[in-house]
């Protein structure tokens, strides 16, 4: 079961590097309430690998062009209203339906 993300993430989060695409892609997931076990998922990666990602470790090349499209999309959904997703089953349902978040 995917658990919220930590107090101890979200304030290590606020002193990351913020040019970090996988920095970027955490404050976002954050922010629209989207867990890193339904992210990895989106990805077809593990939940670890999401998490070295949200800490700033090294992403490989062929994951970039769809973490900066999945980070528009949510900015998008954002911005609209459609995110914050208010449970993890909502989560998981918009991560599943949204016509352009299938990146696998």
């Amino acid at each position: 079961m995917a658990r919220p993300y930590s107090d101890k993430f979200v304030i290590g989060l606020e002193n990351a590097n913020p040019k970090r695409l996988g920095i970027q892609l955490a404050k976002l997931c954050v922010k629209a309430n989207l867990p890193a076990s339904h992210v990895a998922d989106t990805f077809g990666v593990s939940r670890q690998t999401i998490h070295n990602w949200f800490r700033g470790s090294a992403i490989r090349h062929r994951h970039l062009a769809n973490i900066e499209n999945y980070i528009e999309i949510l900015e998008e959904s954002l911005a609209e209203g459609t995110l914050p997703a208010p449970t993890l089953a909502h989560a998981k349902v918009y991560l599943e339906s949204h016509p352009k978040l299938n990146v696998r």
